[in-house]
């Protein structure tokens, strides 16, 4: 039988909040907050596991959910208002129990096509950049040293809930190149000193695209010689654009290479 929740005091509703605002308790408790029907429904169709379920009746049906956990619980209004983090949502919120895959885990075609940020920090940008992965099919986005949590409900939004769509994997710097060199894969490095513009470059081998942050690029960790430079020629007084501009123009020049496949 599906449990009401009426008082904005109730104790699930205020852990829904703390789990919104607090990666440490998003981590200690194994838990992350998904809202939207959409983005319910990937994450389900992604393999993991539903914790409870919150909707509220004005707003959508509990049918509208492809699958349900054990603990489902109607939600008025004002309830369903304190906990939505973004306007016009559609009525649904749920807990999910986040899924951890390591390199070692990562399921690969033929020719991959990777893309790797270097300590993203803005939950924005990742979400793009997640969006523009799903787009063009990319086998992964690996995130070295990063300093935003992959499960930011800002990530999940921004994505429109591509995190669940494409494989994501956290490692460091160091392991990655390690792993890179293992697997044949060839690294291009995003970088402004590069001499090469990026329709140069050969993408239609297995690559990983490395990209840094906007205000500080690629760490001496990437820029060396023995990894080739790219970049996108800038005709402006900026030299620079956002990251996730960045990721969509040079994976899809790798697409535009491989003829769309």
């Amino acid at each position: 039988m599906t449990e009401s929740i009426t008082s904005l005091q109730n104790a699930r509703i205020k852990n829904i909040v703390k789990l919104q605002e607090k990666s440490a308790e998003r981590r200690e408790q194994g838990l992350v907050v998904v809202e939207g029907l959409r983005e319910i429904n990937l994450a389900i169709a992604a393999g993991l596991a539903l914790d409870s379920l919150f909707y509220c009746p004005e707003l959508t049906s509990e049918a509208a959910v492809a699958a349900k956990g054990d603990s489902v619980f109607e939600i008025t209004l004002p309830v369903f208002q304190k906990i939505a983090y973004r306007e016009g949502s559609d009525g649904a919120i749920a807990l999910f129990k986040p899924k951890s895959v390591w390199l070692s885990e990562l399921k690969l075609s033929k020719n991959p096509l990777l893309i790797v940020l270097e300590a993203v920090e803005k939950p924005g940008n990742l979400g793009a950049v997640l969006r523009t992965a799903d787009a063009a099919q990319a086998d992964a986005v690996i995130i070295c040293d990063p300093k935003t949590d992959i499960y930011n409900p800002n990530v999940i939004r921004s994505s429109v809930g591509c995190v669940f769509t494409t494989q994501v994997v956290s490692c460091t710097s160091e392991e990655l190149k390690l792993w890179l060199k293992e697997q044949n894969i060839t690294p291009y490095a995003a970088a402004l000193p590069a001499k090469q513009l990026y329709h140069q470059a050969d993408f239609t081998q297995p690559v990983a695209i490395v990209f840094g942050t906007e205000a500080n690029g690629l760490t001496d960790k990437w820029l060396n010689k023995e990894i080739p430079q790219v970049k996108i020629p800038m005709s402006g007084k900026i030299d620079s654009l956002n990251v996730s501009n960045s990721v969509a123009i040079m994976v899809f020049e790798a697409m535009r290479q491989r003829d769309f496949k």
